[in-house]
């Protein structure tokens, strides 16, 4: 039983992280056709939760027993750990400004073995010898999908310390899905999860391009992060029709509900690694949609990925007497 409980949650963290794998292609598209950060993530956040509100009123009043509801501190807990949603967004594109993107992604990526340590401190048990190597893999994997070894790379510290907070908040969004309030139905808690996210974009929002249109002050303060000014400008609210509904599917409605299905069944280091799988769907998807070349390493890379998560699901030794012996 305990078996098809993780063999359940290794599906459902593949099938999130294929379908947020998905979400960077169509981000490109959006910004190729003008949107800025600030309107693509609004999109995403608020349709997210409008679809979500929609998907718990379907269920709530087709449900044939009564749902649990969080109590007043749980609401609190899955609010603030919500925010490290809208936090993993707001980080990496702030570090894209500084360091390419092919470097930021390698820093987002470390929360893979970020996400092992935390496991292993939770309990109180060093990692297996097959999981660290699975987490190696992954990590070289992605420098090779990514092609950073062929390109002549300036490091900024910004950049670096924006990509590891990226990472880290993306670690923090894995282990809420994992530990806080695993009995609630998951479009309650997902729901309430994003609601805290979408805070913290509606605040860079502000911060980034409608305060700076009307207040010096705040235009000072957004030209410490960066000089361009091209996004200080009104909110161009055809991006909710565009490109908001796709974003909202693959950013902030099927991935959450997924990864809040599949991380309580694998656990925090396994469903990190399986997560990975991100990162090969996001190169294939732009290499077909986006006419993006890719080359041999990166498919070597991608290839690398694929066996570091075949390897954490081959049968260990102890299974393998166990199925002989039945």
């Amino acid at each position: 039983m305990m078996k098809k409980n993780i063999v359940k949650g290794i599906l459902f963290v593949a099938l999130g992280a294929s379908v947020y794998g998905m979400l960077a292609t169509f981000v490109k598209m959006s910004y190729k056709d003008g949107y800025t950060t600030a309107e693509v993530t609004t999109s995403q956040f608020v349709l997210g939760l409008v679809g979500l509100l929609i998907l718990n009123f379907i269920q709530t009043i087709t449900s044939k027993k009564k749902l649990s509801s969080p109590t007043a501190k749980e609401t609190r807990g899955l609010v603030l750990a919500g925010t490290s949603l809208g936090c993993t967004s707001l980080f990496y594109y702030i570090s894209v400004q500084y360091i390419a993107v092919s470097v930021a992604i390698v820093l987002l990526m470390q929360s893979v073995w970020f996400s092992v340590v935390v496991e292993s401190f939770l309990v109180k048990k060093f990692p297996n010898a097959r999981k660290i190597l699975a987490t190696i893999i992954v990590l070289c994997g992605t420098v090779l999908a990514t092609n950073l070894i062929h390109l002549e790379v300036t490091l900024d510290w910004r950049g670096i310390f924006w990509g590891l907070l990226a990472a880290a908040s993306f670690t923090a969004t894995m282990f809420t899905s994992n530990t806080i309030a695993t009995h609630l139905p998951v479009l309650r808690k997902s729901i309430i999860m994003l609601s805290g996210g979408s805070v913290i974009i509606l605040i860079f929002l502000f911060f980034a391009q409608i305060g700076p249109m009307y207040f010096d002050t705040l235009k000072s303060f957004y030209l410490n992060f960066t000089d361009n000014t091209a996004h200080i400008k009104p909110f161009n609210t055809s991006i909710f029709w565009s490109y908001g509904f796709v974003l909202a599917l693959f950013g902030t409605i099927i991935p959450p509900i997924l990864f809040n299905l599949g991380f309580p069944k694998t656990g925090l280091g396994l469903g990190s690694i399986i997560s990975s799988l991100e990162l090969p769907v996001s190169v294939t998807m732009a290499f077909f949609l986006l006419n993006e070349k890719v080359i041999l390493i990166q498919w070597i890379g991608i290839l690398l990925i694929l066996m570091a998560i075949i390897l954490m699901n081959l049968p260990s030794k102890k299974n393998k007497s166990e199925i002989q012996t039945t």
